[in-house]
């Protein structure tokens, strides 16, 4: 399906960039969802799966909500009211969901499931999202809070540094060629011409009728291939673009030769900073180490007290990821 999303010099001057982390909820999701996985997630994916099946998170709300193809819930993703929103600010507006979006999202999503799009699941949950959505919303959200600090919050550092710059070389974009030329090389579904925005390959149409002034731009890591689009007033359109250069948060990274640090950690510490170039547990690191997990969880606790290591739990599991400190303190070695 082809459509347009016409912008006024109005829209071109409210147009402004926001890091969600609601959409990367929704796309990182949709992309465990496919089958198979995206190539560039692939790494990511096939070290978050198995926390997740251990979670349950893989048959719960957001396998019920977020198919791998078709209409994706507007009510996921409220507009962002800051150029870098807080998860906990859009968790709160999603438990706050007007009723209206609500019907709406729940026909749209029967309507898929009625041409096959949801691959035969029931929808046991829509009912319940239907007739109680006060409960359901709130255990939709805390199940996001779960998937969050299971899948996504390790690796958020990483993450946002890729969608701030994504942000960054825009705004350059729009600066040296204009706002129709940063708009035309968002996706290759999106041409800007003749005071509109086209939309090609869409599944559903999406127009500015009733919908809010101005355009909102989400880049994301884990949109590719696709762009997502949000139509819904009094909200301005949102377009979720694949940010560049997404890919490079998953490339395997070198074991940074860390000796340099090893005079002021220790070697325990500095081993430890070391391994975490991929989240894990204390079980895991004691396993890599040769170490008891007592002791390194005693290390993990000095490091995280000096800001090198943020842990992260969901119900039993709890990771723990080098934080952006540490990755510039690595980075900066010879």
């Amino acid at each position: 399906m082809r459509t347009g999303l016409p912008l006024s010099v109005g829209d071109l001057a409210l147009t402004r960039f926001a890091i969600s982390p609601m959409w990367e909820v929704v796309a990182a999701f949709r992309a465990l969802a496919a089958d198979p996985v995206p190539v560039p997630h692939r790494r990511w994916a096939a070290q978050v799966r198995p926390r997740l099946a251990a979670a349950g998170l893989d048959r719960g709300w957001l396998a019920e909500l977020i198919p791998p193809h078709g209409h994706l819930p507007d009510f996921l993703n409220p507009a962002p009211a800051e150029r870098v929103t807080d998860l906990g600010a859009e968790l709160a507006a999603i438990r706050a969901t007007d009723a209206v979006l609500l019907r709406h999202d729940l026909e749209c999503l029967r309507t898929d499931r009625a041409g096959g799009a949801s691959g035969g699941r029931g929808d046991g949950r829509l009912r319940l999202l239907e007739r109680e959505p006060e409960q359901a919303l709130r255990r939709i959200t805390h199940e996001v809070e779960a998937f969050w600090q299971l899948a996504l919050a390790p690796y958020w550092s990483r993450i946002r540094a890729v969608l701030e710059a994504d942000v960054l070389q825009r705004a350059r974009q729009a600066a040296e060629r204009g706002s129709a030329g940063m708009l035309g090389e968002l996706h290759g579904t999106v041409r800007w011409a003749d005071g509109t925005l086209h939309l090609s390959e869409r599944h559903c149409a999406v127009t500015r009728i009733a919908t809010g002034a101005g355009l909102l731009l989400v880049p994301s890591v884990f949109a590719w291939p696709r762009l997502l689009t949000r139509t819904v007033s009094p909200d301005p359109p949102q377009l979720c673009y694949p940010a560049l250069s997404a890919a490079t948060v998953w490339e395997h990274r070198p074991r940074p030769r860390a000796e340099a640090l090893a005079p002021v950690l220790g070697r325990t510490r500095t081993r430890l900073l070391a391994e975490l170039d991929v989240p894990a547990s204390t079980t895991e690191l004691a396993a890599r180490c040769g170490l008891t997990a007592p002791a390194v969880s005693q290390h993990l606790t000095a490091l995280r007290t000096a800001g090198l290591v943020s842990s992260h739990r969901a119900g039993r599991c709890v990771l723990y990821a080098r934080t952006a400190v540490a990755d510039g303190w690595l980075e900066a070695l010879p």
